[in-house]
């Protein structure tokens, strides 16, 4: 999922641009930014959906819970495995901050995955995006937080009113699903930010990812097993992992490097279409007019609250 942060300046950090290591992943990385920024986003936004599209198929062999939970679970392994970030010295007050970041992570990514379980995927990642508009109305200055806090509230009427029955109760749950993990990912922006400043990049994001995995263990254990019933399933798990956390975060390291706080945020205006496109080629979700039309209202309202 895409952040924000709260410099006007080309995102990331000194210690930051240091996980782009010489090894392995890192020079992977590296050979990446020759590649124009926008694109690098939209690798890493199609990555994270389609892995969306791919788990959706797993839903009837677990709840949607369980498999949000592998995806938690097997990115922070790798990026454990890759960071190692034990090596580097943490106080208290760092670890509390990347505890607090990767419990909102897992919340949004959990709650997000039940939504898609009721919901279209490209509908559910418009509501969804309310959170990132919210934030940008509370923080933004000027005109253009506020229209796009009226556009979104107007794509929200679309979809709702206009898009799903909300006479159906499955809907009426997936509506409330996905509004709920645009709060969470309203807080781990807020979260983020506080990671962000303090230069930890991947190092941070593999201790939240473990912290994350860790918190949703309970919910996950009494059905976690289904993952490994067979080896195409155990593959399906670990490829929505790797599409859905580990790509579209090595890649996010890239952009925000490269990117200012607007243009990532402009940039984000595309994931609805992003998701709708990947929804309706890999799940043959077709959008109503309701829809579509909220879709766009929502995308709008996320570039203008990105250029606040």
């Amino acid at each position: 999922m895409p952040a924000t942060r709260p410099a006007d300046r080309p995102i990331g950090s000194r210690a930051s641009d240091r996980c782009a290591g010489a090894t392995g992943p890192g020079r992977a990385i590296a050979a990446i930014t020759a590649v124009p920024a926008p694109l690098i986003f939209m690798g890493a936004g199609l990555s994270s959906y389609i892995g969306a599209g791919f788990a959706v198929s797993l839903f009837a062999l677990m709840p949607s819970t369980t498999v949000a939970w592998w995806r938690i679970a097997i990115g922070a392994l790798v990026l454990m495995a890759w960071r190692r970030p034990w090596r580097r010295a943490w106080s208290r007050r760092d670890l509390a901050v990347c505890a607090a970041f990767g419990l909102a992570t897992a919340t949004m990514n959990v709650i997000f995955y039940a939504s898609i379980n009721h919901l279209p995927l490209g509908t559910a990642v418009s509501l969804e995006f309310l959170g990132p508009v919210a934030v940008a109305l509370a923080t933004g200055r000027g005109w253009a937080p506020r229209v796009a806090a009226l556009l979104a509230m107007a794509g929200v009427v679309s979809i709702s009113g206009l898009g799903l029955d909300m006479g159906d109760e499955r809907q009426r749950t997936g509506v409330l699903l996905a509004l709920t993990a645009g709060g969470a990912w309203a807080c781990y922006i807020l979260l983020g930010r506080r990671v962000a400043v303090r230069g930890t990049g991947l190092d941070s994001l593999a201790i939240a990812s473990a912290a994350g995995a860790l918190a949703y263990l309970p919910l996950a254990a009494p059905t976690a097993m289904r993952a490994l019933t067979d080896v195409p399933t155990v593959a399906a798990v670990a490829g929505v992992a790797l599409l859905s956390t580990v790509v579209p975060y090595a890649l996010d390291q890239v952009t925000m490097r490269r990117l200012a706080t607007a243009s990532f945020s402009l940039l984000a205006s595309l994931m609805p279409a992003t998701s709708l496109l990947v929804g309706v080629v890999m799940l043959r979700q077709l959008p109503n007019a309701g829809e579509a039309v909220g879709l766009v209202l929502i995308s709008i309202a996320v570039a203008l609250a990105g250029r606040s």
